[in-house]
């Protein structure tokens, strides 16, 4: 009789097994580390890109009716439904602390890919880490040239970089010429000392070159400084017609209050990151309208790609305030790995970075003014990418250049502090 039943409870045992091993496929989670600062000066700034990031992942794991890579399905399809869970790092903005905590969340988290780190100082020493444990970094928050410029294997960046924007700020300014015969002679570069800044200042001197106009201040200042008249002082003293200005949010907002007190006021103030943060603006107000920021999204895309609009509309509901252009950035590289995780039907990271090699994801499948995203085979930067100025209008950010995509005509020049209310 014993003899009889063997069968039966094999049988039994085996589709109980199968059964779990079905369940785990299904329930099975890829582990993606994250690394942002989420304390420290720019704390603001970092949990604006870990909500960026998040809101991506919640797309991928769930069932959204977008036009999004991966929303219509939940989680990985061709890894069995598998979800994406990110586990966040806090860098503390520290280069140091970016590479110790990278190697944390491969060696001890399992992390299969990395994504972050926002500051480029910190993504190239985490980027460093990841290379030698030969594990995938997808960043679309750092801007820094030099990051694609290291033929790294594992590396690939979906956004522009600083000297495509420094190109960007000087075809507007010819551009400007033409539109309005308003002409620009000389600008001043003004930059915070770190990898970031410092690459900002050499692209916008090299550019100046190139577009023909004339340098007559070259600052770099201490990131994170308390005290900067000296250098407005000197920007007065060397009467610009243009400021391009790279910084972080605390100098950002630092400056603009320095400029109102000491009465800068060149023709116009181009800026690049700190003065499009969220926190930039409920800290200057009114000071900071007419100011142009480096951009990849604004709000005022909408009225060309809906789908702009259905994101936002999902971010504010889940946080209760608007998508700003870093969380809009920070959105972009959960969709970029899973995408190649899942047609890589693996987490190995070699069979990742062939997937993300073989990246070409469409401009409508995704919230920039971009053609797509397809990553030079040598380099591994989108070769896509693009930016655009936004210009700081009623306390609000407004698509002003490419001026055949703008949402409102550019303000120009600035107006004299004295004159405004």
């Amino acid at each position: 009789m014993r003899i009889k039943w063997v069968p039966i409870i094999c049988l039994s045992l085996c589709a109980v097994l199968v059964l779990s091993g079905s369940l785990f496929a299904q329930q099975k989670t890829i582990r993606v580390g994250a690394v942002y600062p989420l304390t420290g000066n720019i704390a603001s700034t970092g949990l604006d890109c870990k909500r960026g990031a998040e809101l991506a992942v919640d797309i991928i794991n769930g069932k959204y009716d977008l036009n999004l890579p991966l929303a219509k399905t939940e989680g990985l399809p061709n890894l069995g439904g598998a979800k994406i869970e990110l586990v966040f790092a806090d860098t503390k903005g520290d280069p140091r602390n970016g590479m110790s905590e990278a190697e944390r969340l491969v060696s001890q988290e399992k992390v299969v890919a990395m994504i972050g780190a926002y500051q480029s100082s910190v993504t190239k020493t985490a980027s460093q880490a990841t290379e030698r444990l030969k594990i995938p970094y997808v960043c679309s928050d750092s801007s820094s040239p030099t990051l694609t410029e290291r033929n790294f294997k594992y590396f690939f960046r979906v956004s522009p970089h600083d000297a495509g924007f420094a190109r960007d700020q000087f075809q507007f300014l010819k551009d400007l010429e033409k539109k309005t015969g308003q002409k620009v002679s000389t600008v001043a570069l003004l930059y915070e000392n770190t990898e970031f800044g410092s690459n900002v200042g050499k692209a916008a001197a090299q550019y100046a070159k190139e577009f023909g106009y004339k340098v007559v201040a070259d600052v770099s200042y201490a990131a994170n400084a308390t005290d900067v008249t000296s250098e407005v002082g000197a920007l007065i003293k060397a009467k610009p017609d243009v400021l391009m200005h790279a910084s972080y949010i605390t100098d950002a907002i630092l400056f603009t209050k320095t400029f109102k007190e000491m009465n800068f006021a060149p023709k116009g103030i181009m800026t690049f990151a700190g003065y499009i943060e969220p926190a930039y603006l409920p800290a200057v107000k009114a000071d900071g309208d007419y100011i142009i920021v480096r951009s990849t999204f604004a709000l005022d895309l909408a009225k060309g790609k809906p789908l702009v609009a259905q994101v936002n509309e999902l971010f504010k509901k889940k946080y209760g305030i608007d998508m700003s252009e870093n969380a809009a950035r920070s959105f972009a590289a959960p969709f970029v790995l899973a995408d190649a995780i899942n047609r890589a039907k693996s987490t190995k990271s070699e069979d990742i970075v062939r997937a993300l090699l073989a990246t070409n994801i469409p401009g409508d499948q995704m919230i920039y003014p971009w053609k797509g995203i397809k990553f030079d085979p040598k380099s591994h930067q989108n070769i896509y990418a693009r930016g655009t100025l936004v210009q700081i209008l009623n306390e609000q950010y407004a698509t002003v250049w490419p001026f055949d995509a703008a949402a409102k005509e550019v303000v120009w020049p600035f107006p004299p502090w004295k004159t405004r209310k």
